[in-house]
């Protein structure tokens, strides 16, 4: 092979490589939700109006232009918490954190398993900021313990989560019917789809006979359904059994025990609150990034 030809092949490698490099430069991965992700390059299209296309660098700067300080003062306030706590052992305690997802979960549809890792991931750093946040505003604050307890006394319950569960059922006259479903639901068949026919449920029917979360000490909680679904593993069904009105099939989406707190537990968070109430101080970071030396893009304060 001559010199010649061995130089031209090296050349056209490197402006290949040059050019692979540029377009992998180029491209982002955008979480679309659900899991799944794109990678988009900065030409690209990501929406049309009328056959007129919005390119996802249009996108990308529109979002710079619009929430790019405030994305980066959200990011900022994040280390300063995350710093200040650490430096102080400011710890919010994994009872409190547990109970505040329970809260969270009891707001939510049906969550799949990677819906619900995702979640929790997410919702983990923002109960421990908030947290952090609202003891390192109030440090140093001044609350006589008769106040203190008195509060504790007075609006205790609600720092509680009581168990629930999150069920679907589905519900028909008799048990031969029942057993027919049950069948189906042991051959793989959908326990929603399956409500939608068969269940003559019918304020539940259409969600597939879904119940959503309900406090096992609630009176509006199904009699017999507790007994059979305490024994239960979540994401299963039961077998038929006799309800107060027809025979029942019970699905356990989540099972949430109950989770007390003493009043040693809770005194700091009550005393923290009270103290921000007495400086009507709002749960924001602003006041603690003059205890930093802060140096960001947009060279001023807060």
């Amino acid at each position: 092979m001559s010199k010649k030809l061995l130089l031209a092949i090296i050349v056209v490698l490197l402006i290949t490589n040059i050019a692979t490099l540029l377009v992998w430069n180029n491209e982002e991965r955008v979480e679309l939700g659900n899991g799944d992700s794109k990678s988009l390059s900065q030409k690209e299209d990501v929406a049309s109006v009328d056959g007129e296309n919005i390119t996802f660098q249009e996108w990308n700067q529109s979002l710079r232009n619009n929430y790019g300080k405030k994305q980066l003062q959200t990011l900022i306030d994040q280390k300063i918490v995350e710093q200040m706590a650490d430096e102080k052992g400011i710890q919010i305690s994994d009872k409190v954190i547990n109970r505040e997802i329970s809260r969270l979960v009891a707001k939510q549809g049906v969550l799949s398993k990677s819906e619900y890792t995702a979640l929790e991931e997410q919702w983990i750093e923002d109960i421990r900021y908030r947290y952090q946040l609202q003891l390192l505003l109030a440090e140093g604050a001044s609350i006589p313990e008769e106040e203190i307890t008195t509060y504790y006394n007075t609006y205790g319950d609600q720092y509680n989560f009581s168990a629930s569960m999150q069920m679907s059922h589905i519900l028909v006259d008799n048990m031969e019917t029942a057993n027919k479903i049950y069948e189906e639901l042991e051959a793989g068949a959908s326990f929603k789809l399956l409500a939608q026919e068969y269940s003559n449920d019918e304020t539940t029917k259409k969600d597939g006979g879904y119940l959503g979360f309900i406090y096992t000490s609630s009176q509006f909680f199904p009699n017999g359904y507790a007994d059979i679904a305490v024994d239960m593993k979540e994401h299963t069904y039961s077998k038929p059994f006799v309800a107060d009105n027809g025979i029942a099939i019970l699905y356990l989406h989540r099972k949430l025990p109950s989770i007390e707190f003493t009043y040693e537990e809770m005194k700091p968070y009550i005393k923290s609150e009270l103290a921000l109430q007495e400086k009507n101080q709002p749960l924001e970071a602003a006041a603690l990034w003059s205890n930093k030396e802060i140096d960001w893009i947009y060279g001023e304060n807060q």
